[in-house]
């Protein structure tokens, strides 16, 4: 197989998981712009090599494009259609600088109102009630962008109150609970929306046109809600505020206020981590620092950056979970 089918073959399989996988296939594309049309297999080190080191290429950058080099050429390898990477070797993980938005409680409640308004223009995709169910989806269960666009019908067990989730970034399916709220907002949402005989699609957010909503389209729509709403960052960062941090914003809400009631930290940690279809306690470091001033003390004590055990291999731990 030549580059040229590979990638195109590889950006479709990308792009079906529901994320529009944009840079990823750009970055493809620009090496296959670079090299040439070669055989998978005729493609070497010091090709690829030129492509990643280009003029003006940052650390993260250069990180980035390496992944998605790496994703592409394990894909192929797996299928025997090439026997080894033709990757230079890997380099440390630039260190972050980018600090996600955690919107107020106030902040979310100006953007579900925004969402209601802007969404009634007969030029917009997305309806206010599907949207401000979004909205409330995100923010009340952590769940990625990509993993709500994907979400169906059948995901969704009414009866026993749970979600079952797909991650295209983890590819695996988790299944979480959900509160009497959320429950209440997407009962009303799924008998409102999904009566209707001449829907096809099987997923559970619907464009005004019964088709899946895309996860570019989502995005856009939220910044046109969001500057409605007049929320914005001020703090000097280069990215507004993004739907993506709903993700963010769900789980400091929950460490603050488990913070200001006293719970058992070491034991709730682990357990949003796994709500959140994380699978080591590092992973809510990122969280952990995002969290109000005055909860450093307890941080400093709960940091998971003392050890990178999983949570998975605490046999207490996964007991305590079981019993959630």
């Amino acid at each position: 197989m030549k580059l040229q089918k590979g990638i195109e073959v590889y950006i479709e399989a990308r792009q079906s998981e529901g994320a529009p996988w944009t840079k990823g296939a750009q970055s493809l594309r620009s090496l296959y712009r670079q090299v040439g049309d070669l055989p998978l297999d005729r493609i070497r080190v010091d090709q690829v090599a030129p492509f990643l080191d280009g003029p003006l290429t940052s650390a993260a950058t250069w990180y980035n494009k390496y992944c998605v080099l790496r994703q592409f050429f394990c894909y192929w390898r797996v299928r025997d259609e090439i026997y080894r990477l033709p990757l230079p070797p890997a380099r440390r993980f630039p260190a972050q600088t980018f600090v996600p938005y955690v919107y107020s409680r106030i902040e979310i409640r100006r953007l579900l109102v925004a969402a209601g308004i802007t969404q009634r223009d007969s030029n917009s995709v997305i309806g206010p009630r599907t949207f401000r169910t979004l909205l409330l989806f995100l923010y009340g269960t952590g769940a990625g962008l990509s993993e709500a666009v994907q979400l169906e019908r059948g995901d969704v067990d009414f009866r026993r109150r749970r979600i079952a989730l797909r991650s295209s970034v983890a590819r695996c399916a988790r299944e979480i609970p959900i509160g009497s709220d959320l429950y209440d907002i997407l009962l009303k949402y799924h008998r409102t929306h999904h009566q209707q005989e001449e829907i096809s699609a099987p997923q559970f957010f619907l464009t005004k046109d019964r088709s899946q909503i895309k996860a570019g389209t989502a995005s856009k729509t939220f910044q046109k809600v969001r500057k409605k709403a007049g929320v914005a960052r001020d703090d000097g960062a280069r990215y507004q505020p993004r739907m993506q941090d709903l993700r963010y914003t769900f789980a400091v809400h929950r460490l603050t206020a488990w913070f200001k009631h006293g719970a058992d930290m070491g034991r709730l940690i682990p357990a949003l981590s796994s709500y959140m279809g994380q699978h080591d306690l590092g992973a809510a470091e990122r969280y952990l620092r995002l969290t109000p001033e005055r909860f450093r003390t307890q941080l400093d004590k709960l940091s998971p950056q003392r050890g990178k055990k999983r949570w998975r291999d605490d046999a207490k731990l996964m007991r305590f979970l079981d019993s959630l």
